[in-house]
């Protein structure tokens, strides 16, 4: 573990970010779309905060928990676990499924590589930790 204050930084704000979205914003693009596109790349800054892994390493596993979120959400998780009283957990861990939000989180996941490959402060760090 360590912790890298860039990373965090970007945390904080993309949470915020999502925060906002979700209090304030409900209409049909920016809160199912973009506000699915950004919660990858909060995810991915939350693990590179925290953790010593590499750039590709995070954001494959970021997307593949993404995707198996979004899986299990087909098997109503939020019920199986008994949250479906919960606002908060149908809004973070999601109710329906759909293939959108798929895309929306591959989208979030190039997007972040581009980022990070043109102005990330850490380029060589691109499939190990240097």
């Amino acid at each position: 573990m360590r912790f890298n204050t860039y990373y965090c930084a970007w945390s904080i704000i993309l949470f915020l970010i999502e925060l906002y979205i979700a209090l304030h914003i409900d209409d049909n693009f920016i809160r199912p779309y973009i506000g699915d596109l950004l919660v990858v790349i909060l995810i991915y800054a939350i693990v590179r905060a925290f953790f010593k892994v590499s750039i590709m390493t995070a954001a494959i596993g970021v997307l593949l928990f993404s995707f198996a979120v979004e899986v299990l959400q087909s098997f109503k998780i939020v019920e199986i676990l008994g949250l479906g009283a919960s606002q908060l957990a149908r809004t973070i861990i999601g109710t329906t499924f759909s293939w959108e939000d798929l895309v929306a989180y591959s989208i979030g996941i190039i997007i972040l590589l581009c980022f990070e490959k043109s102005i990330g402060p850490y380029k060589r760090e691109w499939y190990s930790i240097q």
